[in-house]
């Protein structure tokens, strides 16, 4: 059992606040990979991604996540860390990983600010496309998967303290 937790999932997913939550109830620290990003690269997502590309960001983000050397934390991560088999790899070594997974239908109702979120896609990927490509991603690196529609995030905590091997009840 590793002692940290790693949330994967599209945009919208909800891997922040539901982290959040997570990490108070269990008594852990919490990390957003995207607020990292911003902080050292003094520039939100979107900016980078104005400036660059795509694939700027995904590498930019495998280079944070790399970095990462904690304990005793919740980590959500930006929803195209999966695309980093080393980054993957490294969270896998450090931490369990959790899908939050959540219908198409439901995450298109979510976003409203696709187009200005900093979403690392080709420039003519639809939503859609992105959607079906990173499923395939999530499924494959996830240890647990949390089916999240229908749930509220305090729910979606509760589950995932619940399902988590010798963690029991959140504290």
């Amino acid at each position: 059992m590793q002692s940290n937790l790693t949330l994967i999932g599209m945009p919208g997913a909800g891997k922040s606040t539901v982290g959040i939550i997570l990490a108070k109830n269990m008594g852990l620290g919490f990390i957003d990979t995207d607020v990292l990003i911003q902080i050292n690269r003094q520039k939100s997502l979107q900016q980078i991604l104005d400036e660059s590309d795509h694939l700027n960001l995904r590498a930019i983000e495998a280079e944070e996540i790399l970095k990462l050397n904690v304990s005793r934390h919740v980590i959500a991560t930006g929803g195209s860390a999966a695309y980093s088999d080393a980054a993957m790899t490294h969270l896998q070594s450090i931490s369990n990983i959790v899908f939050l997974e959540v219908s198409f239908v439901e995450i298109e109702r979510r976003i409203r600010n696709f187009a200005t979120r900093g979403i690392a896609k080709a420039k003519n990927q639809t939503f859609r496309e992105l959607f079906d490509e990173r499923q395939i991603l999530y499924k494959k690196y996830a240890e647990l998967t949390v089916s999240c529609d229908g749930f509220d995030q305090e729910e979606i905590a509760q589950q995932i303290a619940e399902q988590l091997p010798g963690r029991g009840r959140p504290i």
